[in-house]
Parts: C-alpha cells; structure tokens; sequence
C-alpha cells in the first residue's frame, strides 16, 4: 500500500470522526496520533460506533480480540487495524490479536 493510500485511509477515518461521530474539531486540526478520547473527546458509545463505520466502510469484521484501547488509540492505530485486516499490510489475513498470539495462517 503506498503512502497516500495510506494517508487517505487516516483521511477517510478524519471524516467519520467529524461528520458521523460528531467530533468537534475540524478535520484539518486532527493528527493521525491525536488520542481519540483524551485528545478528541471520543466517549463509549463514539468508540462502538467508530468499530461499526469501519465494519460498514471497509469490510472487515472486528472481533471482541481488536476492539481494544491498542487498536483505537489514534486515527492511525485505528488505520493500521483496517489495513491488517483487509490484509493491506503484505498479505496477512489474520488479525493483528491472532498474529500477537502466533496463530497466523
């Protein structure tokens, strides 16, 4: 995946913050590694809704295992989980808690 692909996916993840979840900072003010609840103020519910658009959008399926603080830390954390399990990070299919705990397959 190159570079601005993955800058457009951090981009897209921007958006679903502002215009979907009701983030109150503009979309140019956000930095991919801006805590999503310390820095933007994402609460419970906005973490359940972010784990569904990207179910939605980018057909995946998160399980209980990715749903952790790790994986939605940031806009990039969050984008990194996307890609890995989309298998846009070198073809690995398996999810990045399946890859932590050796089950790779």
């Amino acid at each position: 995946m190159t570079a601005s692909a993955h800058q457009l996916l951090e981009d897209e993840l921007k958006g679903i913050l502002v215009e979907d979840l009701f983030v109150d900072v503009p979309v140019e003010e956000i930095g991919a590694e801006d805590g999503l609840q310390d820095v933007l103020g994402l609460d419970s519910l906005g973490f359940v809704e972010l784990r569904v658009q990207c179910e939605q959008r980018y057909g995946v399926k998160i399980g209980d295992s990715d749903f952790t603080p790790v994986h939605f830390r940031s806009v990039r954390s969050v984008a990194e989980l996307v890609r890995s399990l989309r298998g846009d990070d070198g073809g690995l299919v398996s999810s990045p808690a399946q890859q932590q705990e050796g089950q790779i397959h």
